[in-house]
């Protein structure tokens, strides 16, 4: 095992940390703005207004995309197991 194949290692779960949050994220961060929108136009300003549209649409993220974020997953694992015997020899 070198290091290049440690630091490639390391970005790769970087970067499908990062698409696999994303989604959830993403739906968050416009609910809240359509929100925000929402209060200051009508100068709503409850705090508890923002939480349950949030939840839902994160939730829905979360049941639409998981079976991709499932598959991304379970494929990097598979190609890390089957790697361990190069990195032992």
């Amino acid at each position: 095992m070198n290091t290049q194949f440690v630091l490639a290692l390391g970005r790769e779960a970087i970067i499908l940390t990062l698409m696999v949050s994303a989604p959830m994220l993403a739906f968050g961060l416009t609910v809240g703005l359509i929100i925000s929108l929402f209060q200051a136009v009508t100068q709503i300003h409850e705090m508890t207004l923002t939480f349950i549209p949030k939840i839902i649409a994160v939730a829905t993220a979360l049941l639409v995309f998981l079976p991709w974020m499932i598959n991304l997953l379970v494929d990097f694992t598979t190609r890390i197991f089957e790697s361990i015997p190069g990195l032992v020899a």
